[in-house]
């Protein structure tokens, strides 16, 4: 887990979302961000709502206005590619014991999922990255990336993960020439973390 607190944004509002992505197309947001992080944690009251200090709040906001901010700048060129692999965290599984019935496969490395729960958001995340014509990957951690990387020739990947990994994630693939898009965890943690399938529905 890369950052030191926890949060869970799964209850925040929708309007905070929609001004996350409606400060990220400002133009040149990167250079304002300090001060639009803050308003953005003042006016939602993040550090309120999910209990965090204010630098813990600014923190998150911050990466998550760059999460926004890149996939914007990315987005022309991701959906010129054709083939593509989804990687989602294995701690959004509804279960973290042996009721989850994926398989992990050590040489991929990846879990399977067994579509063992209908309310699992890796099972529906997983239905949706195969219609979709994705390569889905359910990772133990970032670590798997570069082997999965290395043995397939993708054109495109996107990553739900915390914003912090996403941000290290993107740099990453531009190292590889890759085109990414990143859908950031609203409520991290080591099991039970969220993200929103909307959201990842109209990324893919």
């Amino acid at each position: 887990m890369p950052y030191g607190f926890n949060f869970d944004l799964s209850h925040m509002s929708k309007s905070f979302f929609k001004e996350l992505a409606r400060v990220a197309r400002e133009k040149n947001v990167h250079r304002r961000i300090g001060r639009k992080t803050r308003e953005l944690a003042e006016r939602f009251r993040i550090s309120e709502i999910i209990g965090l200090n204010i630098s813990e709040a600014l923190t998150l906001v911050e990466d998550l206005v760059d999460v926004y901010v890149r996939n914007l700048s990315e987005r022309e060129r991701f959906v010129k590619t054709k083939r593509r692999a989804l990687f989602l965290p294995h701690c959004s599984r509804k279960h973290m014991d042996n009721k989850c019935q994926a398989r992990f496969d050590p040489n991929v490395p990846s879990y399977y999922c067994a579509h063992c729960s209908p309310d699992c958001l890796i099972n529906q995340a997983t239905k949706l990255g195969r219609e979709r014509g994705y390569d889905v990957y359910v990772l133990a951690g970032s670590s798997c990336i570069p082997t999965i990387l290395k043995n397939n020739k993708y054109e495109g990947v996107v990553g739900v993960a915390c914003s912090h990994e996403l941000k290290l994630g993107d740099n990453y693939l531009k190292g590889m020439g890759l085109s990414g898009q990143g859908i950031p965890l609203a409520k991290n943690g080591c099991a039970n973390t969220k993200f929103n399938v909307e959201s990842l529905k109209s990324t893919l």
